[in-house]
């Protein structure tokens, strides 16, 4: 029989939160996976904000592929979707489909009169119908449970839009039960599945587990906040310079004045504590991966028990990563840097080869490469069209791409697109909105970054004449990359005229 897929997903999870790569991080569960599997070192996301990015996992095509760029993007209508999510790939592999958590695909409306859960047989959501993320054929938590929602909503009713605002990030000790936070209820509907023995034996299983932390805000059970103290925390490097230089980071804040005053009022509040109290927001951070880490080990233990894992292939991910203070006091994600684009990627189970158990893969590697390599392990052909490579092959690519077009509001930014090597990490940009950057073309901005040697990306080297020969080898494969992904455009419009649909505009 075909290996059952579990596959296991963080939100805003940087790549350094798991035991594997910080020694302060208690994440046992995960580390478990990493021994007993094969780390990519090197993933990146394809866009550094959760629709795109998710959509970009999903569908594996990257997110100008899809129209997706930013969270305010999204694809509603069902009948004129790109190609078939992943979901809907296994379903029609014969597996069994069973999805709880968030996907942030915000697809459905109570204007469509077919249910649709894009592949999921069985589907739990751990939002209300209200807040825009209502997927119609699941079960919701705002509906099965209003007074945990309640309870959850009033405990974090001070902490701002996506509970992203300074408090947000400060946090607090909760006072709920854990199964009335959002993720709390859906460990507890993805192990009433397993346990009510819902799985279908005579079907292999791809099971999905998504939460939504440990994005902010930072509210967080008192036994995982006692996992670390404030003394033990590493205060957050920050960079000789005091403002942003000139960056795609710098020109984005240009765009979006609101977004500019949010990082001031955050940084006017972050500069006014002491360092032990700027911790807390790191300690309830790692609390938060700590806590998602025990409901895993929870999941992973009853599958087991149930026979799951006899023949498995467990992923482990996140969508994208999180500043967490850095770049002076710089929180959330949106931007290309190593603490937002690098992501935790684990494939394990017993599907992994023996041999092959406790490596480390240092070759760039993408989200989109998840897409072919589970469809690979499904038993289906791989589509020749979606730019991923199967992680489980010998292929070989230069680097990694990931894209970003600002934040959305209140217009789409003029492109920004990164190349990321093992060693080297290139940026170019165009400053403005999206509708002026066809006649700016020739006034491209640029970065560059020794990332082995300036990790924190903090000395910009893409005006030095010394190192002029990597940036052009980097522009020339960036180039490359994105021609040959775009070449096969035309291929993919014309398989989607044949099935009825309109081609993809770009």
């Amino acid at each position: 029989m075909k290996p059952n897929i579990i596959f296991l997903m963080t939100d805003q999870q940087r790549w350094d939160c798991i035991g594997r790569y910080n020694k302060h991080i208690h994440t046992p569960n995960i580390d478990r996976l990493a021994d007993e599997g094969i780390v990519y070192s090197q993933a990146t996301c394809q866009a550094p904000m959760c629709v795109p990015s998710r959509y970009s996992m999903m569908y594996g095509l990257y997110p100008s592929q899809l129209g997706v760029r930013t969270n305010y993007d999204g694809i509603t209508d069902e009948n004129a979707l790109p190609s078939e999510p992943l979901p809907e790939l296994m379903r029609k592999a014969g597996y069994q489909t069973a999805g709880f958590g968030k996907t942030h695909w915000n697809h459905n409306t109570d204007e469509i009169s077919e249910p649709s859960s894009r592949g999921f047989e069985h589907r739990a959501v751990g939002l209300t119908r209200s807040n825009g993320h209502y997927e119609q054929g699941a079960v919701m938590m705002g509906e099965t449970h209003p007074e945990r929602m309640q309870a959850y909503t009033d405990e974090t009713k001070d902490y701002g839009a996506g509970e992203e605002n300074s408090n947000g990030y400060i946090g607090r000790t909760s006072k709920i039960p854990m199964n009335y936070h959002r993720d709390g209820w859906v460990a507890e509907k993805c192990l009433q599945f397993i346990e009510e023995d819902r799985i279908d034996t005579e079907r292999p299983l791809f099971l999905y587990l998504s939460f939504l932390k440990p994005h902010a805000g930072f509210n967080v059970p008192k036994e995982f906040e006692d996992l670390y103290s404030l003394e033990s925390i590493p205060d957050i490097e920050q960079p000789p310079w005091d403002m942003e230089a000139d960056t795609h980071l710098s020109s984005t804040d240009a765009l979006n004045p609101e977004s500019l005053k949010d990082y001031h009022e955050k940084r006017d509040v972050w500069e006014a504590m002491s360092p032990l109290e700027r911790r807390r927001t790191t300690l309830r951070y790692w609390a938060n991966c700590s806590w998602l880490d025990h409901y895993f080990g929870q999941v992973l233990e009853s599958l087991r028990e149930h026979g799951a894992l006899d023949n498995a292939l467990i992923v482990f991910c996140s969508d994208h990563g999180e500043m967490l203070g850095e770049r002076r006091f710089r929180f959330s994600k949106y931007c290309l840097y190593e603490s937002s684009v690098r992501v935790p990627l684990i494939l394990s189970g017993s599907f992994i080869h023996q041999n092959k158990r406790g490596i480390t893969d240092d070759r760039p590697a993408e989200l989109t490469d998840l897409v072919p390599t589970l469809s690979t392990v499904a038993g289906l052909k791989r589509n020749p069209m979606l730019p991923g490579l199967n992680l489980l092959d010998d292929q070989l690519r230069k680097g990694s791409f990931c894209e970003f077009h600002g934040k959305g509001v209140p217009v789409h930014a003029a492109p920004a697109y990164m190349w990321r090597t093992s060693e080297w990490k290139l940026i170019l940009y165009l400053e403005g909105a999206i509708g002026d950057a066809g006649e700016a073309s020739h006034e491209i901005q640029g970065e560059l970054y020794h990332i082995v040697k300036d990790p924190r990306e903090f000395v910009n080297i893409y005006s030095n004449d010394e190192f002029a020969k990597i940036r052009e080898q980097l522009k020339t494969e960036l180039l490359m990359h994105l021609a040959v992904v775009w070449a096969k455009a035309p291929a993919f419009n014309s398989l989607r005229g044949k099935v009825g649909l309109e081609p993809l505009q770009s």
